[in-house]
This record gives C-alpha cells, structure tokens and sequence, in this order.
C-alpha cells in the first residue's frame, strides 16, 4: 500500500497555542497543520524557540497549566476531535493510542520503581492484562527495543541502565500497548552518535512493523535526512516550509530552510577551508513579533513586501512556503548565501608543527569504590572505577587538540584532571614546561590564569545573581590582578570580541538567549588570556546556527589570541571542523590519534569507523548500511582483557585481542592507531567508508 493510501493518523488544522504570562495571553504557535500517515515519519524541525514541542504538545493535548488551544484549531485522531474531549476523557488515549518518547529518559522513569514494572503498568490498565502476561510482554517488547538481558534488566531501577538503556526502555513503554501515534520530542538530542544510530534504526523498523504514524521533533537536519519521510521547518510559532524530505534538502524555497541547511558543518569542512555560513541575528520576543513576515529581520532577502504578512502558500502538490520570494528562489533568481566567514589562515605543509604547550604523562583516575559490608566481612576491596588509565597526549601552541568518544569513555575525567577539577592517580601534566599539582586548590594564581574552561551548559555555568559585567570582571580582577577600572574596560573589549554589545554587561543571564550565554561564557575564559581553554561539550546544547557562529567566534579568538584548546565533543562534524589535531578515546585510553584532517579518511581504527558510520548524513539519498556497535560500553570497574574494544568490535581477530592489549601502530606522519591488525588491512576492511567520502 502507497502512503498516498496509507490511513490518516492524524489531521491537524490551524492550530494555535496561547501562554498566559504575566496577565496577558502570548501565542506561540499560529496555525500549525500537519496530515500523519499510518507507517508515516513526519519531522518537525527549527531552532529552539521555534514552536516545535509545543506544537507536539499542543497535539497531545498536555500544555502547561497557563497554555490552552485556541477556538479555531482542529485536531484530529482516527476521526475523533481531541480538543472536544475532557482531561477524564483522553486518559485512554494517553499511553494506549498515543505514546510518547522525551528528550530526557530519566525524568520519564520513575527513580523508585524497577523500569519492568512500570512498562509492564501500561498493558494491565490499558490492556487488562493479568501481572504475568503484562511482565512476559515487557521482556519480549525489551528483546525488540534490541535490549540485551531482558529477563535481567526488567528487574533493574532506572539509575542501573546507562542513557542509551533507558532510552530504549521508554520507547518500549511508549510502544508496549501498540499505538497508533506516536510523539517523539529529541529523544536523541543528549545520546552519542553510535547510540542514537541504534535508537534511530529502531525507531524506523518499530513505527514500519506497527504501521503507526510518528511526529519526529528536532533540530538535528541529519536526523530528519535519515529517518524522517517529510517534514516541516518552523520558526517563532510558524511553519516556514512543508516538504517531502528529498525536496526540501535537494531544493529548498524558504530563506530560513536555506540558512539552516547552510549552518550544518559537514565532515571533512575544516576552519581553515572557509567559515561556517550563520543566520545573523537571534529570533523574536514571542511578545514582540514583527509585523509582516516574521523572519524578515534576519533575511537576507527582505525587501518592502516583507513587511506585510506572507500566506503559507502550495508552490506545487505536496509542497507548502511561506515567503514572498519563493517564486524568485525557485527560479535561481536570487541566492540565500547567509554571513559566510572568512576561514582562519591556511598553513603550508610543516607549519602546522608549534612547540608544546601542555604535555600529559600517564595520567591515571582511578575512583575508589565504597566496600559494602559484605566485603568489608570478607576482607575483599572492590575494583576502582578506572575513568583515566595510562593517557599520554600534548597540546601545542595556538592549536586545537579534538577530543572523541562515547559517554563513559573518560573525556570529562580527563579534562577535569588537566583543569585541577580533579586531583589525579598518577601522571604528570606539564604547563608551559613546569610541572603543575594536581588539585586546583594546590594550583597558584599564575597556572590558574594560563587554564581556563569553558562548560556544555551555560546556563549553570554563569551566576544568575551576578551581571554579565560582574561575571567576567571577577577573573580579570582575581587572576589578571587589575583594579576596578581596568577591569571594566578590559570587558567591553572582551565583549566586543566575542560580538556582543557594550550594553550586554548590564543584563542578567536570564535576559540572553543560550548562544548569547555562551558567548559570555567564552569571554570570561578568556579574561585572564589563558594559554589554554578546555571546551567541554561547549557548542552541543546549541541550534546549529548559533553553533555555527560560535565555531567561528572560537577560530576567530584562537588565530588572534594564539591560544590553544582542548575541543571535547560526541560531534565528529564539529570536532573535525575546529580541530587541528583529533584523540579518539575509549574506557579510559586513546585508541586513534592524527591530524584532524586525516584521521577520519578513512578512519583506521574499528571503533573511529563506528562514530564515523554513526553520523546522521545530511543527503536523505544515501542509505548505506553503515557498521553499528552491539552491545553497551563495558564497566570501568571491568574492564575487558586484551583490547578493551574487543567485546565490541566488527573486526575482531580472535583470541589475541581477548587477552593481548593492542601496541601503538604507525598509519603515515603523525596518524597513530593502537590495533592488533596492521593499518593496511584495516584500509582495506573500510574501503567502502573511503569511496563515500572521495564521493
């Protein structure tokens, strides 16, 4: 059956969701209308703030308690108005029909209760299912969501299961009554790449098998290529543009579509090619909303008919834009470049060669675990967690060391210890060519300025109660050692630099938007003029146009300011970007290191080619069958024998790396791997990966 005689699921129309804030009503979406499919993936994508989750919530009809739907919206389930239903009404509906996959899957589980039983709930209310049928159906849903141990894990609390684990445990609880619709708001948004490819697989295969229709929402565009049949592009409460997916990548017709698809980093694109193209400007107060078009302050086609209100208009059958301009657009009329920066200075060939700046021995964290009283009895003392074990890497001067790998392989440790967050096991770190202590305690005020660090959240980084003049003056006073009025001249130059305005160091974080916070939290890094910045995760909680902006902001403070940086991301496209030099990491040890433009053609080692493999590709065409990882990342406190990633690996060569560790093997130049098989043969295991990229 076609999709074009595919049920409908779903039928909204004019959908419009009002907030009460502060004795007035705010509209945060306007007229949202969408058509779901039965075995129908339908994505909602824009920055944040655009309206997406609303929407979505909107449909499920689960506002917040100030929120209500407007009179003239329409939602329509399997022919029945939900809007026309009361809250006793849609219980049934909750849960049984329309199941729900959050961002956050620990704040969906109840803490207090084994994940079976809570599963296992939903069959005996909503399916009158007696507690062993509803438990037996639990662990067959868990063998589907490909959730290793199922008898063993439905006994297991929340807090036991690793965020891959949980994720795959709600889709199971939102799958478990078999619904028809289901609403998946980022569930992928905070997993590794290897993790979320195995969540995304499983989501297509579950809503083709169950012939559900699935409202996808996202700000990932890789992920809408990948799994998503079509979708549509919001922006502050409006839909821009509803495409099929091939259409909308191939050719799309609205400015802020356009924008958004230019921000993306591909891999193999790095700071020294050409800047990342960003969409200026930041998106509208909901209370202050242009008059006409709501996107022509950041347009760069505005012209006088955009102050007047453009309709959402069908260019052809199947296709809805809302712009003025569409028509020049799809002529190739007028082009949507966006603000394209300059790239940083290209170097020759044996420039990129500085001397060191940070050099790192042995380094070794090793979390010492509690005894229980058994043990204790016993005589017996459990296995530390080893979080760092044995690294060995330097940073030279004025470039970027990139750090990857999955959750739990040791990056934060790693970079904690270098920052004096941690105090170490053993090892050396050498600053500048002296030995610096451990603690940050133990530290002076001299290593302390040349060491800064920048957070994935700025949000809880920044003091809510201090201003943002307040916030970056403090370190220009205690580490830099100026006087009040230095200091206060020494911030509008570091506000300046980071693209912010003089007036922003009156305002409080809760006045910025999170782009904005980071900025902020980039320039009170550098107020000391650190010789070396850690950047953790710094741009992953960010929209990928404000990503893009803050990219560049970093090359551009780098080249300037000849600072270096540790670059930590699960983001092997922005890594690969900003990243002079890439450390692959796994259980504590590097398993990869080289050039940053080398080490991902192809990637050598097993593992690097299974992050590769895991990125979501931006061409919705390519449906290769890429390598993926069984299995979960092992416990630091058991850590396997041999080569740590043998439990894992898709070219395992048999009993010698079950009990032989791997020796360090030369690729060519400075490109390392620590493998059992020679670089050669795995060229040759990868040549597929090789062939993709020279496409």
């Amino acid at each position: 059956m076609s999709m074009a005689e595919a049920q409908t699921v779903l039928q909204v129309e004019n959908l419009s969701i009002s907030y009460k804030v502060n004795g007035g009503w705010i509209r945060a979406v306007r007229g949202f209308q969408v058509e779901v499919r039965a075995g129908q993936i339908y994505g909602i994508v824009g920055e944040s703030g655009s309206g997406k989750s609303t929407a979505a919530s909107g449909v499920l009809r689960y506002l917040a308690a100030n929120g209500r739907t407007e009179l003239e919206s329409r939602v329509t389930f399997l022919g029945e108005d939900l809007l026309a239903k009361s809250r006793r009404e849609m219980q049934p509906v909750w849960g049984a029909q329309i199941g729900t996959v959050p961002q956050n899957p620990a704040a969906a589980l109840n803490p207090s209760i084994r994940v079976g039983e809570q599963v296992a709930e939903i069959l005996r209310r909503h399916r009158g299912l007696s507690r062993q049928d509803a438990l037996d159906r639990t662990v067959e849903m868990f063998r589907r969501v490909r959730l290793a141990d199922a008898e063993g894990i439905v006994a297991r609390y929340p807090h036991e299961l690793s965020g891959g684990m949980q994720q795959r445990v709600v889709i199971a609880m939102a799958l478990i009554a078999s619904p028809q619709l289901l609403i998946l708001d980022e569930p992928t948004t905070n997993l590794d790449v290897t993790t979320e490819a195995i969540i995304l697989d499983l989501v297509r295969e579950l809503i083709r098998d169950e012939q559900a229709g699935a409202l996808y929402v996202t700000h990932n565009l890789g992920v809408i290529a990948q799994l998503c049949e079509r979708v549509i592009v919001m922006y502050a409460g409006e839909i821009m543009e509803d495409a099929r997916v091939e259409d909308l990548f191939v050719h799309p017709l609205h400015p802020y579509t356009i924008g958004l698809l230019n921000s993306v980093p591909r891999l193999g694109q790095t700071k020294r090619d050409a800047g990342l193209i960003s969409i200026p400007g930041t998106p509208p107060s909901l209370a202050e909303l242009p008059q006409g078009c709501v996107y022509a302050p950041r347009c760069p086609l505005a012209i006088e008919i955009c102050k007047t209100k453009p309709p959402l208009e069908a260019p052809m059958p199947g296709r809805l834009v809302r712009c003025h301009r569409w028509p020049e657009i799809a002529r190739g009329e007028v082009s949507v470049i966006g603000r394209e920066e300059k790239a940083v200075s290209p170097l020759a060939a044996g420039d990129l060669e500085r001397e060191r700046l940070l050099t790192v021995e042995n380094l070794t964290k090793h979390f010492p675990i509690r005894r229980s009283l058994v043990q204790a009895l016993r005589r017996e003392q459990p296995a530390p967690v080893r979080a760092v074990d044995g690294v060995n890497l330097n940073i030279q001067q004025g470039r970027t060391l990139g750090l990857v790998g999955e959750s739990g392989s040791g990056k934060t440790s790693l970079a904690r210890l270098i920052v004096g967050l941690l105090d170490r096991t053993a090892g050396t770190i050498d600053l500048l060519g002296v030995e610096i202590e451990g603690s940050v305690r133990q530290r002076s005020r001299e290593i302390l300025s040349e060491l800064q660090m920048v957070f994935q959240n700025p949000q809880n980084s920044l003091n809510p109660y201090l201003t943002v003049g307040q916030a970056i003056r403090r370190p220009l006073m205690k580490l830099a050692g100026m006087n009040r009025r230095q200091a206060d001249r020494e911030v509008q130059r570091l506000l300046e630099a980071v693209s912010l305005r003089a007036e922003y160091a009156q305002r409080y974080p809760g006045e910025l938007s999170g782009g904005e916070k980071q900025r902020v939290a980039i320039a009170r890094a550098f107020a000391s003029n650190p010789a070396l910045i850690v950047c953790d995760e710094a741009v992953s909680a960010l929209d990928v146009s404000v990503q893009s902006a803050v990219l560049n902001l970093l090359a551009e403070l780098q080249q300037g300011l000849d600072t270096s940086y540790l670059f930590i991301s699960h983001d092997l496209a922005v890594v690969a970007y900003l990243a002079d030099y890439i450390a692959v990491m796994y259980l504590g040890q590097l398993y990869e290191v080289g050039y940053g433009r080398d080490l991902f053609l192809p990637p050598l080692h097993p593992y690097t080619e299974a992050l590769v493999a895991s990125i979501p590709k931006m061409d919705p065409q390519d449906h290769t069958q890429p390598v993926r990882l069984s299995g979960e990342i092992p416990s630091p406190r058991h850590m396997p024998g041999g080569c740590r990633f043998h439990t894992r690996c898709p070219h395992k060569l048999g009993e010698i790396c079950e009990v032989e560790e791997p020796p360090w093997r030369g690729a060519g130049g400075e490109h390392y791997i620590r493998c059992h098989r020679e670089p050669d043969d795995l060229t040759g295991l990868q040549q597929w990966l090789l062939d993709e990229e020279r496409e």
